[in-house]
């Protein structure tokens, strides 16, 4: 994308947008600009090796992925769809997953032993799974039972987790769930018990529990990992019906309320839509709020010479305005921010990893344990089979 078109995007000069921020965190990438694009040459040697794998291979590519690797998709879409993909294609021997490391797990859970699964960058993680380890929930769920409440917990996990959490939900009950169908994750959940452990994402936990289920905020309690009991008191453990762990989406967090009306005073009749990751303060004064599918489902349905200031990561909403450029599409936050470990999966990785089994060499497997395999397959295929 170029500069002007960048700076039209964001509302910004393109002098502002070139400043860094220094506020952003791990996760996040601030630096005014997106990343570079890759030699061009390397669009032929993609489709070369891709045309030479043929039927033995697939490309997931997961939406916030860059334009350059996007376009060598076999399939795109959220967690959700991605994973339902996996579990679809049966034939594939190789999966190429232009995502983050916690779905190229799942796509390994869900396919058979016969099929690899592969991620260009093994680099490509995930802050907000990185938020709750194995060691830290196996805590919380021991503290859970000394307060008697465990039996009548369901934990429900968001895709966004690592197989360990996946396989810990799976054990215990419960269910994965993307924003999707975090509803109806919730609503099943809470057909099973009397409360909900939700891990790790707060803000997802939170939005679906209030805006969707009609709880109140006083109902949901936040865990801390790093505190004695979580932080919270016995009373609190034994009222709260939702109980959220203290983790969060690094992009989606930084959508705040001063974006919101910042883009409202400076673009008359734009409409705000967000993700459901983003807070509660936010969401709640978003005129549409989706899942990623949602948000792309909501501008293809759009009149003609709408406005939007979307509220999700930035190459998917730059796809958004490149496409429907008879729209007004605006990314929500004042400066350059996306998605640094998704953007990880770059033209050379791809290539590097085609070609390599194109000559016989696998490389980067993504390959989870068989114990933790069969019990994170539970909580996934609870998922997939949500009513």
């Amino acid at each position: 994308m170029s500069a002007s078109r960048l700076s039209e995007l964001l509302l910004l000069p393109a002098s502002s947008a070139a400043n860094s921020d220094l506020k952003s965190e791990r996760g996040v990438s601030c630096d005014g600009e997106l990343p570079a694009p890759s030699e061009p040459h390397l669009v032929e040697r993609a489709t070369a090796a891709k045309k030479a794998l043929g039927s033995r291979a697939m490309v997931l590519g997961h939406h916030y992925q860059r334009d350059e690797v996007i376009q060598f998709a076999d399939i795109t879409g959220d967690s959700f769809k991605l994973a339902q993909a996996a579990q679809a294609n049966t034939s594939a021997e190789f999966i190429f997953f232009a995502g983050v490391h916690f779905m190229a797990e799942s796509a390994d859970i869900l396919t058979s032993e016969n099929q690899k699964v592969i991620l260009p960058d093994l680099a490509a993680g995930c802050s907000m799974a990185d938020m709750a380890t194995a060691v830290q929930v196996d805590d919380c769920w021991n503290a859970l039972e000394k307060f008697g409440v465990a039996g009548k917990t369901i934990p429900i996990t968001y895709m966004n987790s690592s197989a360990a959490i996946k396989a810990f939900t799976g054990k215990n009950g419960g269910a994965v769930c993307t924003s999707s169908n975090a509803e109806r994750a919730m609503n099943w959940a809470f057909s099973k018990g009397e409360k909900v452990l939700f891990l790790p994402d707060q803000h997802l936990g939170r939005n679906t529990a209030v805006l969707k289920l009609g709880l109140k905020l006083s109902d949901c309690v936040i865990w801390n990992p790093w505190k004695t009991n979580g932080g919270l008191s016995d009373s609190e453990i034994q009222n709260a019906k939702v109980i959220l762990w203290r983790g969060h989406c690094s992009v989606h967090g930084r959508f705040s309320m001063q974006n919101i009306e910042d883009m409202r005073g400076r673009v008359p009749g734009v409409k705000i839509l967000v993700h459901p990751e983003c807070t509660h303060e936010v969401v709640s004064n978003a005129d549409v709020v989706g899942s990623t599918e949602a948000i792309i489902r909501t501008i293809e349905a759009s009149e003609v010479g709408s406005k939007w200031a979307i509220g999700t990561e930035l190459n998917l909403v730059q796809r958004l305005a490149n496409t429907f450029k008879d729209r007004e599409i605006l990314f929500l936050d004042k400066t350059v921010c996306y998605c640094s470990t998704m953007n990880r999966i770059d033209l050379p990785h791809l290539v590097w990893a085609m070609e390599s089994l194109v000559e016989g060499r696998l490389v980067n497997q993504i390959s989870v344990e068989k114990e933790v395999a069969k019990h994170a397959r539970l909580a996934l295929e609870r998922m997939l089979a949500l009513p």
